[in-house]
């Protein structure tokens, strides 16, 4: 595997975080910084270590301790767990859960009122 795959690598997983995720920045690693923890853990941990690589890579005496077999698992890892997200899924998720919220929020005010109405002995 030669310096330009590996970049080539980093360069895809940077390219599925902007384009699944809205993540902006230069480079892998700026892009998981700026994504912080809504980027799940495996997959930061993985582009964390694709991106170390690729900087390495650009070095040729560091290109030879590069272990090729952990750089192309963080990136199957990366693309797989990337591949899987979908920006529409995410977003009806996020709507589902605060509507679930807000109903839940109302719900919990209504007993109260009916409980605060009954305490006062409007009923």
């Amino acid at each position: 595997m030669s310096a330009i795959t590996i970049q080539q690598m980093a360069d895809r997983v940077a390219a599925l975080l902007q384009e699944r995720m809205g993540l902006r920045g230069q480079g892998l690693a700026a892009k998981l910084k700026s994504g912080g923890r809504t980027v799940p853990q495996r997959v930061r941990e993985a582009g964390m270590r694709l991106a170390r690589a690729a900087e390495m890579a650009q070095n040729p005496k560091l290109l030879l301790q590069i272990d090729m077999e952990k750089v192309a698992a963080d990136y199957d890892v990366c693309v797989r767990q990337l591949g899987a997200l979908n920006a529409g899924a995410r977003r009806r998720a996020f709507l589902a859960g605060t509507a679930t919220r807000i109903a839940l929020s109302l719900l919990v005010l209504g007993v109260l009122v009916a409980l605060f109405v009954y305490w006062r002995g409007l009923v």
